[in-house]
């Protein structure tokens, strides 16, 4: 094996970590500040991409399908999160149950309406070419991929470290009953988070369709994923986000490559590693 098929590896464990940041901070996030076992997360991934194929085959816009989709899923996690999961507070039990009985609806929904092809989310033409960096060809949609998710990442960084709904956020995160102490709306900020999330979620259903596809089973099989991020990373950090989808994203390409037949193996074992040795995962808070 060569110095390319390593490179080549490498460019696309990281564009799939690119995909998975998006999907893996946004539950992290809900997970550091509300304190919810949402496993309804991948649902909202799901949704995206087929809220994303309506609107694309109502406009024949792909840009327009990336906010509409986003949009959607984030007024739809802001009602589940008002309407249903408010009511039964911390009780993570409750939280189980009610978020994989909507996982199941979600799903069932999604069969309904879409019914239960495989779809595949086309970007436009000059997403799909290569280009040639050291004698090597990288499919542009990779690119754009892993571009985004930094400007994403950068942005979302901005947000929590330089301003006042940051600060609020990350005392939330710190020690929720005392934010509510020195006066902070904590309700107020979960709902946010809990949109944010949905709306990174329902983001990464859109680029992750024309990656992955779109399909009735995915909502599952990215849900685990996901929380493989956030276990390694550790819950309510962004950075942890970040390099536990890098973590992630390169075990899983690296393990189909080399081996296939142990590819969930190298997946989670690098999680059920860190869990015996820091339980609260790189970044997370004792």
């Amino acid at each position: 094996m060569g110095a390319h098929f390593w490179l080549i590896q490498i460019f696309n464990g990281i564009s799939y970590g690119a995909l998975l940041f998006l999907v893996g901070s946004g539950l992290s996030l809900i997970f550091g500040v509300m304190r919810i076992v949402n496993l309804a997360h991948g649902s909202f991934f799901l949704l995206g991409g087929y809220i994303a194929l309506s609107v694309i085959a109502a406009t024949g816009s792909w840009e327009l399908s990336i906010p509409a989709a986003a949009l959607g899923v984030a007024i739809l996690g802001v009602g589940l999160e008002r309407v249903f999961l408010r009511r039964v507070g911390f009780d993570v039990l409750r939280q189980v149950l009610l978020t994989a009985g909507f996982a199941f609806l979600f799903q069932q929904a999604a069969l309904d309406i879409w019914g239960g092809d495989f779809m595949n989310i086309t970007p436009p033409a000059a997403l799909t070419r290569s280009v040639v960096v050291g004698g090597l060809y990288l499919p542009l949609y990779r690119v754009f991929m892993i571009a985004l998710a930094a400007a994403i990442g950068l942005l979302l960084w901005l947000v929590l470290e330089r301003t006042r709904l940051g600060a609020a956020i990350r005392a939330t995160v710190d020690d929720a009953e005392m934010a509510r102490g020195v006066g902070i709306d904590t309700q107020r900020i979960s709902v946010v988070v809990f949109a944010l999330g949905a709306f990174l979620a329902g983001l990464g259903g859109v680029i992750g369709g024309a990656f992955l596809g779109v399909y009735p089973g995915l909502d599952f099989e990215i849900l685990p994923i996901a929380f493989a991020v956030v276990i390694i990373g550790g819950m309510g950090s962004l950075g942890g986000a970040a390099v536990g989808a890098l973590v992630v994203g390169l075990a899983n390409n690296l393990g189909q490559a080399l081996f296939p037949a142990l590819a969930y193996f190298t997946l989670y074992a690098p999680m059920a590693l860190l869990l015996a040795v820091k339980p609260t995962g790189l970044f997370g808070r004792e």
